[in-house]
């Protein structure tokens, strides 16, 4: 079994940095995008105890396949967002890199 490791990069959005983490779980890995204000993520994120603290997310997923880069991330379609999301005008199946600059 080959040895899974935390992965930290950046990107740049239109107008600010993205910082995205892939993290290790069991044999699968959770995913993020974090901005200064919300996040993107996969489904293991619990969107809704983010919302009770005011932070927007979106999780985010691939139709007829499984993520697995954080580059898909970007590109994977919006399946559920908070309402501090909603609010900041982030749509059911918009890409994430759209929903994540939106917020």
């Amino acid at each position: 079994m080959a040895e899974q490791i935390l992965c930290h990069q950046r990107t740049r959005l239109s107008y600010k940095d993205a910082y995205g983490y892939v993290i290790p779980v069991g044999s699968t890995s959770l995913m993020a995008w974090v901005t200064d204000e919300g996040m993107i993520g996969t489904a293991g994120f619990d969107i809704e105890a983010l919302a009770n603290v005011g932070v927007p997310a979106a999780i985010v997923g691939a139709s007829e396949s499984t993520l697995d880069n954080l580059d898909g991330l970007m590109d994977a379609e919006v399946r559920a967002a908070n309402l501090p999301a909603v609010q900041r005008r982030v749509e059911i199946g918009m890409p994430g890199r759209e929903a994540l600059n939106r917020m």
